[in-house]
């Protein structure tokens, strides 16, 4: 998979999650023990397992965006993919650190969160700082435009060859 499909693919996903996150039916209320948030607009629990406020479905929708927009150059999709490595490297981290996990209470970054910032900073990695292979296609024409153009006289066929041998008789 080349670095553009990358940004492409993360960008779809992630405006995916992000469109998903404002719609209150996708949201699950949080448990009991989820570690407290003091902005609590749309938080909850996408599909169930991932916490989710309104500021993290806007960091989610602006990842899809930037994805979108990186898919075009293959420059754009490798800074994409580097600086995502990085952002979501330091999330995947932060969720795992029982003070920033809420990121000073404004996104919740704990729970099924730190595998998939792990994952997905893993494989921003992966396609951000890769050297990609050229593959080089030959162009095979059609072969009968490889053809050099024959004589009139083969292209007659039998009937010159025989005029050709009664004549020296």
């Amino acid at each position: 998979m080349k670095t553009n499909t990358f940004a492409l693919i993360i960008g779809i996903a992630y405006l995916g999650a992000g469109l998903l996150g404002l719609i209150p039916a996708a949201l699950m209320p949080p448990p009991a023990d989820a570690p407290p948030t003091t902005f609590t607009v749309l938080y909850g629990y996408l599909l169930g397992l991932f916490p989710v406020n309104v500021l993290h479905t806007a960091v989610h929708l602006a990842i899809g965006f930037w994805g979108l927009m990186a898919w075009k150059r293959l420059e754009d999709a490798k800074v994409f993919s580097r600086s995502l490595a990085i952002l979501y490297g330091a999330l995947a981290l932060m969720g795992l650190i029982p003070g920033m996990n809420t990121l000073f209470g404004f996104i919740p970054l704990h729970s099924h969160d730190v595998w998939l910032h792990g994952a997905t900073a893993a494989l921003a990695a992966y396609f951000g700082w890769r050297t990609e292979v050229h593959m080089e296609r030959r162009q095979h024409p059609d072969r009968r435009q490889r053809m050099l153009p024959v004589a009139r006289e083969r292209r007659l066929g039998l009937a010159d060859r025989r005029q050709g041998a009664y004549a020296g008789a």
